[in-house]
C-alpha cells in the first residue's frame, strides 16, 4: 500500500510525501505521487508530527461527565472502582473505540493505556488503527497477589501477540495500592521480559506522607529500592517529586509523564515542577489521564494549559517555550513513549495535516499557534502506518462508534 501527499507545509517550504508499507519512503521538495498511489493534497496545510498521549485509561470515556466534582480518592472508591468491577470486554472495547476515535480526531496516533481487559483495549486500537501501549492496571491492596500476578502473566502474551501497532507492558497501579513484595515482583519480571512498567507516582501530598511513614522514603526512592526505577519505567504525574527525587529519576533514566489538566480537575494541590526536571535532565512526556478525570483526550488543547502552568507556577514566562511544549507533546523528549524519528525517511507514517485555513493558525509562528492559540479542532488528517484514518475532519464511523458507547454506559448506570 501506497500514500502520496501533495502540497504540504513543512517548516515553511512545499513538500511531497511518500509512504510505502507503512514507513516514510520519501520527503522534500521534489518528491512527487507515482502511478497507485493513493492522494492527499493539503492545500498548503501544514504537515506536522502527530502527538503521544503518555498516560491514560482510555475506556473511561464511559465515564466522562460522571462524579466530575469529587476529590480523587472518594471519586476512585465511592464511583469509579465498584462500577469497574462490573465491567465486561464489550463495555471495555467500545469506551475504548470512542477514545481512539477522539484521539484520531485531535491528532494523536500513540497512546499509553492502563485499563482494565487489556485485551479488549488493544482489539479497540487495532480496529481504530493507531497504536499503544498497554497494560492491565495491577491491584493486591485486598490481600490476593496470587490472583494480580496471574492477570498479569496471562495479559502479557495476548498483548505481544495481537498485532505490531500494540506493545504490553506491566501496569501496577500505584504504591498505595500493590505490596512491597508484588512490587519487587513486577520488577523482576519486566526486567526479565525486558517490558516497560506503568505506575502512578506522587500523585497527591497524602501519597508522599503516607509512603514516608510506612518506608522512611520518599516514592521515586522507595521504588528504586524495590529496583522499579529504571530506563523502561514510566511515572504518571509525578507532581510531588522533589529535587532530589527528580535527580535520581535522572539518574536511572526514567521517564515522567505529567497530567496537568486531570490534576487541576482533581485538584491534587500541586503543579508538576517541569523547569526543575529539566534543569537535572528528566524524559518528560504529556498526557490526559482518563477521560472520567479530565474529561477531555484532547491533548493539543491540555498543551496549552501545560505550557501557561509552568509559567504560572514559575512566575517566569520564559519557565517553557513553545518549542520545548510542543516537543513534549510529541514525545520528542522521553524516548520511551516510542516517538521515533517523525517526518523523516524511514520512519513510521504516521504524521498529521492541519487545516490549510484556520484562524488559530493563519498568522505568526506556527509552533507558537500550536501552542497557545490550537486545540485538536484544527487536525484535517491524520495518518498511521500509511493509513488515511481521518480526512477532512471526517471519521467515517463516528457515528456508530459514540452510538454504541452510550449503550455501553447506560448499561452500567453512567
Amino acid at each position: 500500500m501506497s500514500l502520496a501527499v501533495t502540497d504540504a507545509l513543512l517548516e515553511g517550504e512545499k513538500v511531497g510525501l511518500r509512504c510505502e508499507d507503512g514507513l516514510i519512503a520519501a520527503i522534500g521538495p521534489e518528491v512527487e505521487p507515482v502511478p497507485g498511489d493513493e492522494t492527499i493534497d493539503a492545500g498548503g496545510g501544514p504537515l506536522v508530527a502527530p502527538l503521544i498521549n503518555g498516560h491514560c485509561h482510555a475506556a473511561m470515556t464511559l465515564f466522562r461527565g460522571s462524579g466530575g466534582d469529587l476529590p480523587l480518592m472518594p471519586w476512585l472508591e465511592e464511583l469509579i472502582w465498584p462500577i469497574e468491577a462490573r465491567l465486561d470486554d464489550e463495555d471495555v472495547y467500545w469506551g475504548a473505540r470512542l477514545a481512539c476515535a477522539e484521539m484520531i480526531r485531535t491528532g494523536t496516533t500513540r497512546f499509553w493505556d492502563m485499563y482494565w481487559r487489556p485485551e479488549a483495549t488493544a482489539r479497540a486500537v487495532v480496529d481504530a488503527g493507531i497504536r499503544a501501549t498497554v497494560g492491565a492496571p495491577l491491584f493486591d491492596h485486598d490481600g490476593d497477589a496470587a490472583q494480580m500476578r496471574r492477570s498479569a502473566l496471562d495479559s502479557l502474551p495476548a498483548l505481544s501477540d495481537l498485532h505490531p501497532r500494540i506493545s504490553p507492558s506491566l501496569a501496577p497501579h500505584a504504591i498505595y495500592t500493590v505490596s512491597e513484595d508484588s512490587l519487587r515482583w513486577i520488577a523482576a519480571l519486566g526486567a526479565e521480559r525486558g517490558i516497560p512498567i506503568q505506575i502512578h507516582l506522587s500523585e497527591t501530598a497524602q501519597e508522599v506522607e503516607e509512603c514516608l511513614a510506612a518506608h522512611d522514603m520518599r516514592p521515586a526512592t522507595y521504588l528504586d529500592s524495590l529496583g522499579l526505577l529504571n530506563e523502561r519505567s514510566l511515572l504518571a504525574h509525578g507532581v510531588w517529586l522533589d529535587p532530589e527525587e527528580m535527580a535520581l529519576v535522572s539518574e536511572r533514566d526514567a521517564t515522567v509523564v505529567t497530567n496537568p489538566v486531570a490534576n487541576m480537575k482533581l485538584a491534587v494541590g500541586g503543579i508538576f515542577p517541569h523547569p526543575v526536571a529539566r534543569a537535572v535532565g528528566v524524559a518528560v512526556g504529556l498526557g490526559t489521564d482518563g477521560a472520567g478525570s479530565n474529561d477531555s483526550l484532547d491533548l493539543l488543547s491540555d498543551l496549552k494549559t501545560f505550557a501557561l502552568v509552568q509559567k504560572h507556577a514559575a512566575a517566569d514566562p520564559t519557565a517553557i517555550d513553545a518549542a520545548e511544549a510542543w516537543a513534549v507533546a510529541t514525545g520528542d523528549r522521553a524516548p520511551l513513549l516510542g516517538a521515533g524519528r517523525p517526518l523523516s525517511v524511514g520512519a513510521d507514517a504516521d504524521f498529521l495535516l492541519l487545516a490549510p485555513v484556520s484562524a488559530e493558525l493563519g498568522i505568526g509562528d506556527l509552533t507558537a499557534g500550536l501552542v497557545y492559540a490550537a486545540s485538536g479542532s484544527i487536525v484535517d488528517t491524520t495518518v498511521v502506518a500509511g493509513r488515511v484514518l481521518m480526512r477532512g475532519g471526517v471519521i467515517p464511523e463516528m457515528e456508530e462508534i459514540v452510538a454504541r458507547a452510550a449503550e455501553r454506559a447506560r448499561r452500567l448506570g453512567l
